[in-house]
């Protein structure tokens, strides 16, 4: 006779066999791909002293090559995004990851100012469809009330990746040289690429290893089932979309997001070497505090997000709470690290606000995944995706010319921290749900 202890260990063993193996191994490979993102982009921010001496660049230029990034980067998130629809996530992402992989590498190759820029913008091209091919993933892979979970989750391996970036590419520039890092951070992409191909598919339904417990399990717990997503091959186009609020205003949260994001990422290393005297080698290690509890923001906001839709039902109202809150909180942050002069009390509050950012990071994506239907989420989200990434063309760039003028950093953290207020009150007063059938009835 069975015990109690050996029933429970059986079923426990049957959930994670028959409903979670495959979606959530491919969430796990989706988050080591993000560590390597994110590793790929936050490597030149902490090469940036080396390099800024190197090529003889000043702050502006500096800025202007930080801004590079974005400038291709923006513009691929949406046209990654038609490609996620047209061609799916699987073959659109090893596309990607295999064009910044090349760029990044090729970063090495750099002789001064004009060809790092030409460089940064073939990679951020190569970056831009990463993150609209996972949304579309998540969506077609996850039942509704794991997606903002699996979102959290996923994305985690981003700031995880910047938080790693510090200490291991800044080791490798100091012993082997800045030229040499970007190669062998090249090679990372090149392996996680071999094994995205076999293992990826772009729905269940195409998985070999998705048994039949688990596809119904997904299935039944989608917003919109198979049979609703074949019913709209006449979905609307993306200048239907283009008339909704809900689709500007979530462009307006998330670019203001972003542009506190892209603050961090590109100029908060420089900010610990010029305004606190950070050595590079002390500056790798205490630059990763803020990205390992940005990590942990991820993965609370996607817990906190689907333990809210479970308690209330309501996805977008669940979302656009964690939202509000983060952006707030992470505003306040900012804005009164402005005033703070000594490196421990600053180092809190930029961690601080780069956890709660995150927390309104996964649930900005949950947004667009509550608004958007499943036929139209490339397209829409990687327009989306567009518009907030444009904070990456102007934040560096802004930030680096009151450098050059001013010397200091207090002007742009309040500039960072307003923009941060004005996105939250976007998404709290003009998101509303679209509705597919509401949608295509419109076309």
């Amino acid at each position: 006779m069975e015990s109690g202890y050996q029933r429970n260990f059986k079923l426990l063993r049957g959930f994670f066999m028959a409903k979670t193996r495959i979606r959530w191994t491919l969430a796990t490979f989706m988050f080591i791909g993000g560590i390597i993102n994110y590793m790929d982009r936050a490597s030149l921010s902490v090469m940036a002293p080396f390099i800024e001496k190197d090529l003889q660049l000043t702050q502006t230029q500096m800025g202007m090559v930080f801004s590079s990034f974005f400038l291709g980067y923006a513009l691929f998130c949406f046209i990654g995004g038609m490609c996620a629809d047209r061609f799916g996530p699987r073959k659109t992402m090893a596309g990607a990851i295999g064009l910044w992989s090349i760029f990044c590498g090729l970063t090495a190759a750099v002789t001064g100012f004009f060809s790092m820029v030409v460089v940064r913008v073939l990679f951020g091209m190569g970056e831009g469809p990463m993150q609209t091919t996972i949304n579309k993933t998540i969506k077609s892979w996850f039942p509704r009330k794991e997606a903002a979970t699996a979102t959290g989750f996923v994305n985690s391996g981003q700031p995880l990746g910047g938080a790693l970036c510090g200490p291991i590419v800044g080791s490798f520039a100091l012993f082997l040289g800045w030229r040499a890092a970007f190669i062998i951070i090249m090679l990372f992409g090149f392996l996680w690429l071999y094994g995205w191909y076999r293992i990826a598919r772009d729905t269940p339904a195409e998985h070999p290893k998705v048994n039949q417990a688990e596809l119904e399990y997904i299935q039944a717990g989608l917003e919109e089932k198979p049979s609703d997503q074949a019913s709209t091959t006449d979905a609307p186009k993306l200048s239907y979309y283009l008339t909704r609020s809900t689709v500007w205003a979530t462009a307006a949260g998330y670019f203001a997001y972003s542009y506190v994001l892209s603050f961090f990422l590109t100029w908060f290393p420089t900010y610990l070497v010029r305004e606190h005297g950070l050595d590079i080698k002390t500056m790798g290690f205490v630059n990763a505090i803020p990205w390992l509890f940005g990590a942990v923001g991820l993965l609370t906001g996607g817990l906190i997000c689907d333990w809210l839709f479970r308690r209330s039902g309501k996805a977008l109202a669940s979302s656009k709470t964690v939202v509000v809150g983060g952006m707030l909180l992470s505003a306040a942050g900012i804005i009164y690290a402005s005033n703070i002069s000594t490196v421990y009390p600053a180092v809190a509050l930029m961690t601080l606000t780069v956890y709660c950012l995150y927390n309104a990071g996964t649930c900005i994506w949950s947004t667009v995944l509550d608004t958007i239907p499943q036929k139209s989420i490339g397209s829409v989200g990687g327009f989306i995706h567009f518009i907030a990434n444009l904070a990456g063309v102007i934040c560096p760039t802004v930030t680096g010319y009151i450098l050059d003028r001013s010397g200091s950093f207090p002007l742009t953290f309040v500039i960072a921290g307003v923009i941060a207020i004005i996105g939250a009150a976007a998404i709290l007063f003009f998101v509303r749900p679209i509705k597919a059938k509401e949608a295509v009835k419109s076309a």
